[in-house]
Parts: structure tokens; sequence; C-alpha cells
């Protein structure tokens, strides 16, 4: 930048206007720049060809004046306009800055040196020794440039030749977007592109070099005869992206992909994806985006030439699997989020695929798991309610386990919420229901319509008690289609059927928190009993015939659902009987570091073997359960959980988390134990089959890794192994380096699970960063 020259003591302010027509280009005023008063300062403005008239353009423009400010002002011998000192001349949206500025008028050259400094329309600053402009500041020569851009950019050059405003071509040019060592300036940054020749296009947004080399670390590490990226002082830019090569995969062999960016306009774009693969046909992936000013879409879609057959095979239960056809194959993924107005939106979700091999083959994101959901609604808040109504559909993708003919669509479902202001007793009351149609092309199918009430009065007494009274009502009305298919196989269902339940619940919970210090008032304590009465009619635990089910079929007793009204997942089944809960929770809190248990029991009334297997309440007395949170320090932090079965002398559950170590060195781990696989319970036919064996296989999962860092290193592993099946699910590891410029990743990941019959061998991916170049990834 300049230096400010010695100002004169008393200056006196002068507009001059100059009868040479000159042409302009829009200049933009340099920001934090030290400007001196006109009472200090020589000033002038360079009036063009039609004065007055000032049109608005990205770039060079003969209708916009050019102005100067100057320390000193003089005309030599030979009629050179000289301005000297603090000089600023800026013409639109540029400014150039410089010691000494020489206008040769007949010429239209206006010659800068000494500390020059350019600031472009598009806010990059270009600066050299000695600049020279012609036709205003439109063409020009430079010699010693440094140009710096968005993003930490820069390029140096040993010259620059302008041409029209639009163009800048650099000689022998050096560009990276690496921090400069402030203590060793000459050191060579991590990485940089040296090149016989780099241009800066303005109208195409791109930097372009030829004959380049990538340098890392000042050491030559790979040459390219042409190379061009996207201008970083620019945000969107039409043109192809990084391209990928992937040496080896199992199923596309070796594959290449380049992405094509299309700025359509400010607010939508689009991106072109082909891959061409050595093992199948070729694929093109299209993703369209378009954001309004009342929302967002986002469709991706593709369509392949898959001819990878594959073969039936039988799954975990020895049945065969349907034949999926290959040939032409495709999937759309969409979303989009609307705002009606200020209390309504509207959105849609649809995940469609031709088959889950297809997705396996060619690595479609989602593949992996067990269902693709599709739906779409609109919903509405107001003051305290909140009300929905959706569709729902879904495809399986394991068809190891899951077949599409089983698998429900609601169309539609209503969700409505209300919870109202506190009346005049002091209570709350809330308003739930939430009605469907589920329709299953193999299976149940049914209507339900539900209405539950509630009404709360929380209060405390002298004693430092809190309570709570709740008063509720659940009700539902059911229309039913073969309820003897799945997934109820319920005797005598097969025929159209109306049920329904009702259930008036009374419950009443009383916390009674003690609280202490300790650790000389750094610290305190809660020891804090709870015990919850609640009465309702017996439902015999759900098990209410010709009555269908869709969103209970499991039952959860845990230290998360011991005081809940209704310990089922949903409210098709409900969870009646006279009972009585019993905890204990207990906190200590000092210095930042905590510890949080909480223990207790159920006692019912009534019990029945119908409950599902392990379900902790097969007796008067329940299971008793627990819960404790360690957190002693910063080094070490540790959740368990479990329920202990007094009677088997067993954990018919439990699970863990822990992590150990610092910042630098973390040491991660993990456990959960259940004596069945609740995942496949509904599988098979209860009326006239056996639980099916992975049914009464036990949940007996390890879990464990670490994650290190160091400087501008990281080091990362997981594991996760099934102890009864006595092999591992999933094995990975990540080891990479990062810095301000340039980041590398080596991941390595492997999974055992089967979908589709088979399952994936080992993945290795590379991860190369650029900053503002982008990603380069190979994978294998």
């Amino acid at each position: 930048m300049a230096v400010p020259g010695k100002r004169p003591s008393r200056a006196r302010k002068r507009m001059k206007r100059l009868s040479a027509v000159l042409s302009g280009s829009a200049l933009g005023v340099m920001a934090g720049t030290s400007w001196p008063t006109l009472q200090q300062a020589q000033a002038g403005t360079l009036i063009v060809d039609h004065p007055g008239t000032l049109v608005k353009r990205d770039h060079a423009s003969t209708a916009e004046p050019l102005t100067y400010l100057t320390d000193h002002e003089s005309i030599d011998k030979t009629g050179l306009v000289v301005w000297e000192g603090n000089v600023r001349v800026w013409q639109g949206r540029q400014a150039l800055r410089a010691d000494k500025v020489t206008l040769d008028r007949p010429a239209g050259l206006i010659r800068a040196t000494g500390h020059v400094a350019f600031v472009q329309d598009d806010g990059s600053t270009l600066y050299g020794d000695h600049v020279e402009f012609t036709h205003g500041l439109k063409d020009g020569i430079g010699t010693a440039i440094y140009l710096r851009m968005e993003k930490d950019a820069r390029m140096a050059s040993a010259g620059v030749r302008r041409t029209n405003g639009l163009i800048n071509d650099f000689a022998h040019a050096v560009y990276t977007a690496c921090p400069i060592c402030l203590k060793h300036p000459d050191q060579e940054p991590f990485w940089e592109i040296k090149a016989a020749e780099a241009i800066q296009d303005k109208p195409n947004q791109t930097l372009d070099f030829d004959h380049a080399w990538l340098r890392l670390l000042g050491l030559p590490i790979f040459y390219f005869p042409y190379f061009s990226v996207t201008d970083p002082t620019v945000k969107r830019h039409s043109g192809f992206m990084t391209f990928n090569v992937n040496p080896h995969d199992r199923y596309l062999g070796t594959y290449f992909t380049l992405p094509y960016f299309w700025a359509i306009d400010k607010s939508s774009d689009l991106m072109l994806t082909p891959l061409i693969s050595s093992k199948t046909g070729p694929e093109l992936t299209a993703e369209y985006r378009k954001r309004f000013n009342f929302g967002a879409l986002d469709i991706t879609g593709a369509l392949a030439d898959d001819t990878i057959k594959s073969n039936r095979y039988r799954n975990i239960f020895g049945q065969y699997s349907n034949r999926e056809s290959s040939g032409a194959q495709g999937y759309i993924f969409a979303k989009g989020n609307f705002d009606i107005d200020k209390h309504w939106q509207a959105g849609f979700n649809a995940n469609l695929a031709t088959s889950s091999n297809y997705m396996r083959n060619y690595r479609i994101p989602g593949y992996g798991n067990d269902v693709l959901f599709s739906n779409a609604f609109i919903q509405g808040f107001g003051v305290g309610s909140f009300l929905r109504f959706d569709g729902q559909a879904s495809q399986g993708l394991n068809n190891g386990v899951i077949r599409n003919a089983d698998l429900p669509f609601a169309l539609p479902r209503f969700t409505y919420d209300y919870m109202g202001e506190p009346d005049a007793w002091g209570g709350r009351f809330s308003v739930h229901t939430t009605d469907f149609d589920v329709l299953r092309s193999r299976g149940a199918s049914d209507q339900r319509g539900e209405l539950r009430m509630q009404w709360d009065r929380p209060f405390h007494n002298n004693l430092g008690q809190q309570w709570l009274v709740t008063a509720r009502l659940d009700s539902m009305v059911y229309h039913s289609t073969h309820l003897n298919e799945q997934p109820l196989y319920e005797a005598g269902g097969k025929h159209s059927h109306v049920s329904g339940q009702v259930m008036p619940t009374v419950a009443v919970k009383m916390n009674w928190p003690f609280l202490r210090s300790f650790a000389k008032g750094h610290g305190s304590q809660v020891f804090e009993p709870i015990v919850q009465f609640i009465a309702a009619p017996d439902s015999g635990w759900g098990a209410r015939r010709n009555m269908p089910n869709e969103d209970s079929l499991w039952y959860e007793f845990s230290d998360t659902t011991m005081f809940a009204l209704n310990r089922y997942l949903g409210t098709d089944r409900l969870d009646g009987g006279v009972r009585g809960n019993v905890g204990i929770h207990q906190n200590w809190t000092w210095n930042g570091r905590s510890i949080d248990m909480l223990i207790g029991e159920s006692f019912q009334q009534h019990i029945t073997h119908s409950m599902p297997a392990y379900s902790g309440l097969e007796h008067h007395i329940s299971d008793p359960v627990g819960r404790i949170r360690l957190s002693p320090s910063r080094y070490f932090d540790a959740t368990v959980r479990g329920r202990f079965n007094p009677w088997r002398k067993k954990f018919d559950y439990g699970e863990s988390l822990f992590s150990v170590g610092d910042s630098h060195f973390r040491l991660l781990g993990g456990y959960v134990y259940a004596p069945i696989t609740p995942y496949y319970y509904y599988y098979t036919d209860f009326n006239t089959h056996a639980p099916n064996l992975p049914y009464l296989s036990p949940t007996n999962e390890l879990t464990g890794g670490f994650t290190a860092n160091w400087g501008h290193y990281h080091l990362s592993a997981y594991t996760r192994r099934a102890m009864s099946r006595k092999q591992f699910v999933a094995n990975g590891g990540d080891v990479g380096y990062s810095n301000d410029c340039f980041g590398l990743d080596l991941i390595y990941m492997r999974q055992y699970t089967f979908i589709g019959g088979q399952r994936r061998h080992d993945t290795v991916l590379f991860n190369f960063f650029f900053k503002t170049i982008g990603t380069i990834g190979i994978n294998g």
C-alpha cells in the first residue's frame, strides 16, 4: 500500500476539470483507507464523453468520471500531469493508490509507481512496483505483481497484462491459498502451483494455468499441461468440478466420475455427474436445487444400465429371496419444504429406487438401511397447538428380512396436539389424537380413530414435596381386515371387524428432594425419593383379540419409562392395571463434575404371562432397573443402565457407554445386552410356529474406538463385534493431516452385515483437499 507523503501545512481546496477525453473502468473504493480532507489535498474529476451521465456496469465504461486525490499536483516541462504523495484514483467500483502517478493526456496513459495497490471490481487487490494503464483503467501492464483474492488466495508473477478490464494475463505465476509464514516469508508455502502462464478470466470466472506444476513443500508432485480452477472471488460458478478416479470396487471395478455444475441463476443450480465403470454400465446422476423466498426444493435422480445379475439366495429364515432384475435401473430422492404463511408449512420427502441391488452396485446413498421412507405433509402451529396431516409409504431394501408386500402405507395420517393455559384450579388440559388408514398388500389393513384427554395439576407443600395429579382418558376405535395375517396373526380376524378400547387412568406422583452442600459450599447433593400410584382398568397387558396393533409392537420397561403412564411405545396397546412405582434419585455436582443415579422398581396388582418375553414384569414385583451417569472429571465420563432379573439371577437388559482421555487422545467404548433380538419378533406366525431362532438369539454387542490428534495430525479407529455370534459387525479407521489450506485423509471401512445376500469387501478412501481448488477422492 502507498505510504502517505508529507502534506503541506497550508493547502487549498481545488477542483479541476480536464478537457481530455479519457475512457474509464468501473472502480471500487478501497476499504480501510485513511483519506485526507479536501483542505489538505489536491482533488479533481476527469470528465468523460457525456458529463453527468453515470451508467452502472460491471466493467469498463466510458460514461463514468475518474476522480483523484493527491498531496501534490504539478505539470512538468513535457506537459505531463504529475500527482505525488498519497495519490488515490477511483472510478465506479475500482480504486488505485500509489506514491506517484503520471498522466500523459495526449497518449491517454496513466503511469503509477511506488507501492502501487489496485482494487479490482471483484474485490481482489493487485500490488506492484510499476503499473501502466491505458484507456482509463481498462488496459495495462505491470511488473513485480502480487495479487490477493478472496479466501486468502494469492498469486505472484513477474508481470501482468490487463485487457479491457476483463482479462489479467500473468507471466511466470505462482498460486497458493496457504498462509505465508511471517517469520520466514521466503519459505515455500505448503502447496503451490507454478505455471509458465496464468490467466484470470473474469467473464468465465476462472483461473487458467498453462504448463503448471503442483508442488508440496517445495517439491514438484504432479505436472498439468493445462489446469483450471474457479476464481476464488466467485461464490457460484458453472463448470467442471474435481474429477474422481477409483481404481477398484467389488461391483463397479475401476470407475471415473467428472461432475459438472451449472449455476442456472442466483437461486437455482444443477449438478450432472456421469459415471463410467469397467464392470457394469454407465450411470448419469443429476441434482437440481432451487431456493424460493418461501422454501427450498432439492431433487436428485439417476439412470443406469446395470449389467450385474444377482442370483437368488436363502435369507436368515431359510427362505429364498426374489430375483432382482438387471438392465435399466434408477432412483429418485426428492425433498421440499415450503412456508405457506407464518402458521402453516408444507413439504414432502420422496425416496424410490428400482432395486436394492442397484443401490448396492452403484454406491447409492442410503444403501445399508432396511427401508426407504417417503412422505408428504402439511402442518400448522398455533398457541399451544400443533396439527399435521400427512401420508407415508416405504420400500424395503434388505430383502433378506423385509419384503415390500409386508410394508404398510399410511394414507393418510392425522395428528393434533393441544396444551391449554392453567385453569382456575391450577391445572392444564391437553388433547392428543393420531388417526390413520394403514394399507398392506399382504397383511392386516386397518383404520384408527384416537382421542386422548389429559389433565395435570402440579402443586407443592411446606415439606418441600412436589406433587403431580393426573387424570387421563384414552379411547380408540378400529376397523380392520385380515388380522389373521402379519403382523398380528390374530385368530378369527380374516374378515372385516370393528373393535375399540377405552381406558381411564388416575395417577399421583410425589417427588421429595432433599438438598445439602459439601466441598466448602462448592458442591451440592440432591437426595430425591420418588413415589407414584397409578390406577386403571386391567387391560390384560394389551392382549385383546381382533384389535390391530400398528405402533405398540414392543414393550419397554427401563429407567426412562418407569414413571410413564403407558410403557408401550405407542397407544394401540395400553398399560393398565393398578400399580405403584418407587424410585430414588441422587445427584452430586461439584466444580463442573457430577454423578447422577436412579434406581427403581414397580409393583403391580395384575400380572399375565402374555407379556413379551423378558419384559421385566412377569411378577407382582418387577425387575429392578437403574441408571448411573458419571462425570467425575473432564478426563472420564460413563453412563450405565440395566434391568436385573432376581429370579433368573441374570441381567435381562444392560447397556453402557464410556469415554476416557483428554482433547488429544480419547478412548470410547460401549456394550449392549438383551437375551433376545426383538427385531425378528413379529416375523413368524406364532399361531402355527414356535418363535424363530433369530428372535431367540441374544443381542450381545461390544463397541470400541479411539480418537487422537496432535498438531495437524489426527487418527481414529472403531470396531463393533457381536459376541453372541462370535463375529465382527464393522471395523474402520481414519488417519490424516490438515492445516489451513490442505487436508489428507486415508479412510478404511469393512462391513460384515449381509444385505441382499451379499456384503461389501474392504473399502479404502483417499481424500485430498486443496483450499480454493476442491477435494480429490480415490476410492477402492
